[in-house]
């Protein structure tokens, strides 16, 4: 299985609005059921840390992140609430242990 796994620290000051848009996102997912895709985004201890885990499993390998406004307003000035910008880095699983049930 492939992935993607990106981290990225927030501005001091950001870290709650980025928690909002993220929080927002997984609403829409919520309410929209798209299927193939796994992700989790996790808010670190120092407050502007964030990780984002996604794994696409769809037959034609869109992702499903594509077609979602609240997606789309996540990504809409990251760069200006970030000191550190989002890096993103292909992942595989190597084990897991109900992370993905």
């Amino acid at each position: 299985m492939q992935g993607v796994v990106v981290r990225y620290k927030t501005k001091a000051d950001q870290g709650d609005d980025n928690q909002a848009l993220v929080e927002a996102v997984f609403a829409d997912l919520a309410a929209t059921h798209p299927e193939g895709l796994r992700y989790a985004t996790f808010r670190l201890d120092d407050g502007v840390t964030f990780v984002h885990i996604a794994f696409v499993e769809t037959e034609d390998g869109s992702n499903p992140l594509g077609g979602s406004a609240a997606f789309a307003a996540f990504q809409e000035g990251i760069v200006d609430r970030c000191d550190e910008p989002p890096a993103p880095s292909p992942a595989t699983v190597v084990g897991s242990y109900g992370f993905f049930d």
